[in-house]
């Protein structure tokens, strides 16, 4: 019996496969020190055989199971590359993603768990296992995929989000938190961070501090005006009644923009630019944390603070280390 089983597309994301197996290996090789049973893992694909990935490498897969029921792994997908709308629902029209849907259905049905990371978070949305539940994705895919699936609840700040048999995760290189996170709950605590300290790779929360509010709006003129006014008038930002009477619409119509556009409230974004703004201080500058606080309109450093960990799962000085450090 197998632990995980890692699900392989054509074209998939190497370094999110590669990262994959790496650290289930890690994981078999530290797992007597911590005391529990190694992970057993296979790579498969529809066919089996020989699978291209992305940047011309390839990997040797088994035949996935055709039967459902007797396979009690935890299929994981790693990313499929996909950066656009357009390649993605390309990506998605083809009959190999088609019948891998319906195989992860099939496993799901007979109470399997399945997880999956960025672009790849969407074959689970084809079949059908999104609905009701809470998922994240790549942040800049998180409003396409919450068009896709209005019964789904897309929460684009988060890293990893588990709900029920399924596991979703962000970006691409975010294939390593979901990993860690896999191996903690397959295999204990103990082990994950061992894994975490050989690897030199950290569980991250939030994918917040990452988001960049006019990428997310893939390439939305509002979003990127609003996002350009609101960094220009800082330390004293805008209110979103004073933005939307800038650009001549009420606030209900603005906030419908926005939430088409990018998935989040007007305050969220005002605040996503705020934050992006006192990132790019804390490690590109030598101000104080206080100073930064005051730079992006916060009265004290206290706030910033309080906000930075609930948002983006961090203190203030973890970008100023961030910042040393590169």
């Amino acid at each position: 019996m197998h632990d995980f089983t890692v699900v392989i597309l054509e074209g998939a994301y190497a370094s999110s496969v590669a990262v994959t197996q790496d650290m289930l290996a890690a994981a078999a090789a530290l797992a007597p020190r911590a005391g529990v049973a190694a992970p057993r893992w296979r790579l498969c694909s529809l066919a089996g055989g020989p699978v291209r990935l992305q940047g011309g490498l390839s990997v040797q897969t088994a035949r996935l199971p055709a039967r459902a029921g007797r396979d009690r792994s935890l299929w994981v997908l790693p990313g499929l590359g996909l950066a656009t709308p357009a390649a993605l629902r390309a990506r998605l029209a083809s009959a190999e993603a088609g019948a891998v849907a319906a195989a992860l259905a099939r496993h799901a049905a007979a109470g399997g768990t399945v997880a999956a990371a960025c672009s790849a978070v969407f074959l689970l949305r084809d079949a059908g296992l999104l609905q009701g539940r809470r998922a994240t994705t790549s942040w800049w895919l998180a409003p396409l995929l919450q068009a896709m699936a209005p019964a789904c609840r897309v929460d684009a700040d988060r890293m990893v989000c588990a709900d029920g048999p399924v596991t979703t995760a962000g970006a691409a290189f975010a294939q390593t938190d979901l990993m860690l996170h896999l191996l903690r709950e397959r295999c204990g605590s103990a082990l994950a961070e061992q894994v975490a300290r050989m690897l030199l790779v950290d569980g991250r929360q939030a994918q917040a501090p990452f988001i960049v509010p006019e990428a997310m709006a893939s390439g939305n003129d509002l979003v990127a005006r609003l996002a350009a006014r609101v960094e220009a008038a800082l330390p004293a930002p805008p209110s979103v009644a004073e933005l939307a009477r800038a650009f001549c619409m009420s606030e209900r119509t603005l906030a419908r923009h926005v939430q088409k556009a990018t998935g989040k409230s007007t305050l969220a974004l005002v605040q996503s630019v705020r934050l992006r703004r006192a990132r790019a201080l804390l490690e590109g500058s030598r101000m104080t944390v206080e100073q930064v606080a005051e730079a992006v309109g916060y009265q004290d450093a206290t706030a910033l603070r309080r906000l930075m960990r609930k948002v983006a799962g961090a203190n203030p000085g973890r970008f100023r280390q961030a910042g040393v450090a590169a």
